[in-house]
């Protein structure tokens, strides 16, 4: 006799098939082929150059459009597909509002200044935080309180935001309007937001995190916890960096318990975004959603922990080279590596990783270079990476950057002598980057990546900020 075979929840929820709203009205679009007359202008990839429609294939220029358009819905105000992609999103993300992004978390973090601050307004920052941050608070006027993570000297980085800090600044400071908190670091040093949150709650302010280098987090026990479940009030994550969406795709999340206003922060979006959203970019988001819920992406995200904890026993095996560790005060998110070698600053070992190896990494600075284990990579490309990395420290290359006097990493404390608004909006002039020193700055100087400020509007320039301009010749100064 047969045995019955119960299925198991688990079980159910396997092999049930994850929806993808977007991706399936794209899909549908395609096979339902129309007359097009209008936008875009190359009407399915009829139009284009040659050389391009060779490069990408006519499938992707097929499907290139817009909004409006095959049954595709809106992006403002979220109708049909779109809509249910963006209420997929904030179940997966665990958020009460989820918003698709088209510039990049830039674009997240420019409605949020927009529509939560106001000119005057005090809101506390952490010192690495994203230009796009700056950016949105140079357009409301409000004027950050600037807080200093814990500096990790030996690597040249900023650290971890300490809630002390912060409490510190809503005690001496009781017209705080908002803490802003960036978390991660670009090298992937971990606050503790949870702890800030509590503060935030305290003393009544909203805290909102640029969580755009954590948007995994929430999909895997092996890494830290998410801020959206440890009391922020607003969360941005760029899909496009580690999540596997296509490149300036990002999500914007409010979460459940917030009292955030909503309509304001998408009043803020109609106002950044393009009126023509690209369906492309859109399904790309909706598409990594629904790969990090499905079993295939699951199994991805477990290889690239796998792979980088196989990466960091290698590192770990290699004389004169060295690793940035969860340490004492902060923890490190495993799947960003950040490594130096003796004798070699990051930008030298950088280029020989290129030249030599044919390997590119994330980014470099003056003492180290930093990799990203994604989801795509395989065990095979970590061997050939820890396999070149042990060849390069037992090799005598000539660091020709490595005594000079260049910096990468921006490291200073700002000297605020003007409002970021004032002194950005002010009369300017351009003088030579050696006639600076002692003047007020009146742009945003900063390298992407990671972004960082090395100047901002209203800053004094010192000479301590030398070293990390050397490739710059002029610099815009307040007249």
């Amino acid at each position: 006799m047969l045995k019955k075979v119960t299925k198991t929840n688990q079980d159910i929820k396997e092999t049930t098939k994850i929806k993808a709203p977007i991706v399936d009205a794209l899909k549908t679009a395609y096979e339902n082929p129309t007359y097009q007359f209008h936008i875009p202008g190359h009407t399915k990839g009829k139009a284009i150059f040659k050389d391009f429609k060779k490069l990408t294939g006519e499938k992707v220029l097929n499907i290139d459009t817009t909004d409006e358009f095959d049954n595709l819905g809106t992006l403002h105000p979220a109708t049909g597909p779109i809509k249910e992609a963006q209420e997929l999103a904030a179940e997966a993300f665990g958020a009460k509002k989820t918003f698709f992004l088209l510039n990049g978390s830039t674009a997240g973090n420019l409605a949020l200044a927009m529509s939560l601050t106001k000119k005057g307004q005090k809101i506390i920052v952490n010192r690495n935080c994203h230009r796009s941050i700056l950016t949105g608070l140079i357009i409301s006027g409000a004027e950050p309180l600037w807080v200093c993570p814990n500096r990790i000297e030996d690597w040249s980085v900023w650290g971890n935001v300490d809630a002390g800090q912060i409490e510190e600044l809503l005690k001496t400071h009781e017209d705080v309007s908002m803490v802003w908190i960036t978390n991660p670091t670009y090298e992937g040093v971990v606050s503790d937001i949870k702890s800030i949150s509590l503060v935030c709650k305290k003393y009544g302010v909203p805290l909102i995190v640029d969580e755009a280098h954590g948007c995994l987090w929430n999909f895997n026990k092996h890494l830290p916890e998410t801020a959206l479940k440890l009391g922020a009030d607003a969360v941005v994550h760029s899909l496009h960096k580690t999540g596997g969406s296509m490149s300036q795709s990002s999500m914007l999340h409010i979460s459940k318990d917030s009292c955030l206003d909503c309509n304001a922060v998408e009043k803020a979006l109609k106002l950044l975004h393009t009126t023509s959203p690209s369906l492309l970019l859109l399904a790309s988001l909706d598409a990594a959603r629904a790969n990090l819920q499905s079993k295939s992406g699951q199994k991805l995200l477990d290889r690239a922990i796998a792979n980088a904890k196989y990466l960091r026993t290698r590192l770990d095996a290699i004389p004169n080279l060295h690793q940035l560790k969860s340490d004492f005060g902060y923890k490190t998110d495993v799947t960003k590596v950040f490594i130096k070698i003796d004798g070699l600053s990051g930008k030298r070992l950088e280029s020989i990783l290129e030249i030599d190896f044919g390997i590119e990494v994330e980014s470099a600075s003056d003492i180290g270079v930093l990799i990203l284990c994604n989801l795509g990579n395989k065990r095979s490309d970590f061997k050939y990476l820890a396999d070149a990395l042990e060849s390069i420290a037992s090799t005598n290359y000539q660091d020709i950057y490595y005594l000079e006097n260049r910096k990468h990493m921006p490291m200073l404390e700002p000297k605020i002598m003007m409002s970021l608004r004032e002194a950005f909006y002010a009369e300017k002039e351009t003088i030579s980057k050696l006639d600076a020193v002692g003047r007020i700055s009146a742009e945003v100087v900063a390298e992407c990546p990671p972004g960082i400020s090395i100047l901002l509007p209203g800053e004094l320039i010192t000479q301590e900020h030398m070293p990390y301009l050397n490739d710059y010749e002029f610099l815009e100064v307040v007249k």
